[in-house]
């Protein structure tokens, strides 16, 4: 358990038990066995990532654009370019559960802050949020983590997503 987590139990215990969030998740989040690691490092063994559905986010693209120190370099949110996409999945999550999202994409520490995307799931646009990196915290000077692109990998194999997309991770794209 860290320090985050009487915080997040706190807003948890505070949050609308019958609301629901559409959450698009693109990141190392996708990976399954890394994320049960991390829940249970956090003491969330309660909690359960749903399944989800593939969804492709419209009119963003990757950028590398967070500098961290645990990755060894530059990982990846999302930039507004038009005609672009990222995929990833789309995920219902409960109201009282979104503290812990908040937690693992590091919503809670200012990492990054929450943004609205147009996902397309099952031939349907809808609004969903995602997390990107905080306009203060990011930069793009020194080395993409090579590692980071690895975890990217995995969990986008893990997810399900499309063949040529993968390929386009794989080249740090």
């Amino acid at each position: 358990m860290d320090s985050h987590y009487d915080q997040v139990m706190k807003a948890r215990d505070a949050a609308d038990a019958s609301a629901t969030r559409l959450y698009f998740a693109y990141s190392t989040i996708l990976d399954r066995a890394a994320f049960e690691e991390w829940r249970s490092q956090h003491s969330y063994d309660f909690f359960n990532l749903p399944e989800g559905k593939v969804a492709e986010a419209l009119d963003v693209d990757l950028v590398y654009d967070f500098p961290s120190r645990w990755w060894g370099g530059r990982v990846a949110g999302l930039q507004d370019v038009s005609g672009k996409s990222v995929f990833g999945r789309l995920f219902e999550i409960a109201g009282k559960d979104w503290p812990i999202i908040q937690h693992k994409e590091g919503f809670v520490t200012g990492m990054c802050i929450e943004r609205p995307v147009r996902v397309r799931v099952e031939g349907r646009d809808l609004e969903a949020t995602a997390f990107v990196t905080s306009p203060r915290r990011a930069a793009k000077e020194g080395p993409v983590s090579p590692r980071f692109v690895e975890a990217l990998v995995r969990g986008a194999e893990s997810a399900g997503l499309p063949a040529a997309y993968l390929e386009r991770l794989r080249r740090g794209e």
